[in-house]
C-alpha cells in the first residue's frame, strides 16, 4: 500500500493529509490528530503513516506558535502554550469542515494526539459529540488541575504572573474533561502515559481512570518518561481499528 502525504493549506492553518493513494478520492473515517508542545506536524507523522495503513485518512495540523506556524515563546509563563491549545480547539470544526465540504469524510470521526495534542483531544471531547473516539498520549485530562500545577511551579522560580492570569484563561474549565465526563456520551477513549513522566504528572491520568472504569476507557501504562517510541504508536493505531470496527 503506497501511503500520500499531501501538504495543505486550509485557511491559515498548514496541515499534513495522509492516506492511501488508492484510497485518496474515496469518503473513509477521518482521524485529526496533534502534535506535541514545542514540536510540529511532521513529528507525528509516522502516527499518521500506520493509521492510513490501516484505512482512516488522517489529518495533522500545525498548532498556533509552532512549526510553520512557529513564533517566539511568550516571557509570560503559560501563556504560549494555552494559547496554542484553545487555537486548537477554535480550529477543529473549520478543519472537518474543510474536509467534509470535499466530501471525504465519513460518518466516523477521530482524534488524538500527544502531550499538549492529548490535552487538545481532551479538550474537544467536551464539546464535540460527533468525535467517535479518541485518544490522549502523555496528556492530562483535567486542565484546572494542570492549570494550578503550572501556576505552583511558576511560582517556586519566582515569574510573574499577572493578577488577574485566572480571568485571562477562564475558558480552561469549559474544557476541563476531568469536571465533565460524566455528563458527556462515553466513546471508546485511550490514555497511554508514562509514570516517570516528568512533565506531565501521571496523576493526573491515573486519578480519572480511577474514578470512571466504564469499558469504554482503556489506560495502557509504562515505565516511561516523557517519549513516546513506535510500540506504543502501534498501539493507538489498533485502538482506533478496533473504536472504527465495534461502532
Amino acid at each position: 500500500m503506497k501511503i500520500e502525504v499531501r501538504r495543505r493549506m486550509v485557511g491559515t492553518i498548514p496541515l499534513l493529509e495522509v492516506v492511501s493513494k488508492e484510497q485518496m478520492y474515496e469518503k473513509l473515517p477521518l482521524i485529526i490528530y496533534y502534535h506535541g508542545w514545542q514540536t510540529q506536524k511532521e513529528l507525528v507523522l509516522t502516527q499518521g503513516r500506520k493509521l492510513a495503513k490501516a484505512g482512516f485518512r488522517v489529518i495533522l495540523p500545525d498548532a498556533l506558535n509552532h512549526g510553520e506556524r512557529k513564533n517566539p515563546v511568550s516571557p509570560i509563563p503559560s501563556l504560549t502554550f494555552w494559547q496554542s491549545i484553545q487555537t486548537n480547539l477554535f480550529e477543529f470544526s473549520f478543519i472537518l469542515e474543510f474536509f467534509t465540504h470535499l466530501d471525504l469524510v465519513g460518518d466516523w470521526i477521530g482524534v488524538g494526539g500527544v502531550s499538549m495534542g492529548g490535552m487538545t483531544t481532551c479538550g474537544l471531547l467536551t464539546h464535540h459529540p460527533e468525535i467517535s473516539a479518541a485518544a490522549c498520549v502523555m496528556g492530562s485530562p483535567d486542565f484546572i488541575r494542570y492549570q494550578e500545577t503550572l501556576k505552583r511551579n511558576i511560582a517556586k522560580r519566582g515569574y510573574h504572573l499577572p493578577k488577574d492570569y485566572d480571568d485571562l484563561v477562564g475558558w480552561i474549565p469549559a474544557y476541563d474533561l476531568a469536571t465533565q465526563y460524566t455528563q458527556l456520551p462515553k466513546r471508546p477513549l485511550f490514555f497511554w502515559h508514562g509514570t516517570e513522566d516528568e512533565k506531565i504528572p501521571f496523576e493526573h491520568v491515573s486519578n480519572f481512570v480511577e474514578q470512571h472504569s466504564e469499558e469504554s476507557l482503556m489506560f495502557q501504562v509504562a515505565e516511561e518518561r516523557h517519549l513516546v517510541k513506535g510500540e506504543t504508536m502501534d498501539d493507538v493505531t489498533e485502538f482506533f481499528v478496533a473504536a472504527y470496527q465495534g461502532a
